[in-house]
């Protein structure tokens, strides 16, 4: 099992594989964000996308996907997280495309109020199959310390 006393600031950990289908971009938008140009090629095709591309908040679901793997490949004793900063969506994801992550840790302590628990920072980047940067943003996570009492 990997604790809060695991992790080093300044780490950076890369992972994931997901494949984007025209199936799933639809779907996923005719769900959630209905915009004509997530739905249909004509209308795609008439916007600055050019073509069918992603909803951004598909692509944040995609990357969460490839983030929960990660953490239970790992075994990472993750307990939640109270929130994001900073979310970019920098380049459109479109179907065909095959996404990554890269994640560093960028601060990390103890909670004062929840011994059992650690609090984190760390930027995950979102890259497409070119290394393009598609998706950024900074997220807290909690994170279970191996140790209450202890101290870093």
């Amino acid at each position: 099992m990997q604790y809060y006393e695991d992790l080093v600031v300044g780490a950076v950990s890369r992972y994931g594989r997901y494949e984007v289908t025209r199936e799933e971009v639809i779907a996923f938008a005719s769900k959630y964000d209905p915009q004509a140009f997530h739905l249909d090629d004509d209308a795609a095709a008439a916007t600055h996308f050019g073509r069918l591309s992603a909803s951004g908040w598909h692509t944040a679901s995609m990357t969460m996907a490839m983030t929960v793997a990660n953490m239970a490949n790992n075994k990472q004793a993750g307990l939640g997280s109270p929130g994001i900063d900073e979310l970019r969506w920098v380049k459109p994801v479109y179907p065909g495309d095959t996404l990554r992550c890269e994640n560093t840790l960028l601060e990390k302590r103890r909670s004062k109020s929840r011994p059992e628990m650690g609090i984190i920072k760390g930027e995950t980047r979102v890259y497409n199959q070119h290394d393009e940067l598609v998706m950024s943003f900074r997220a807290l996570g909690m994170i279970a310390t191996r140790d209450p009492a202890g101290t870093d």
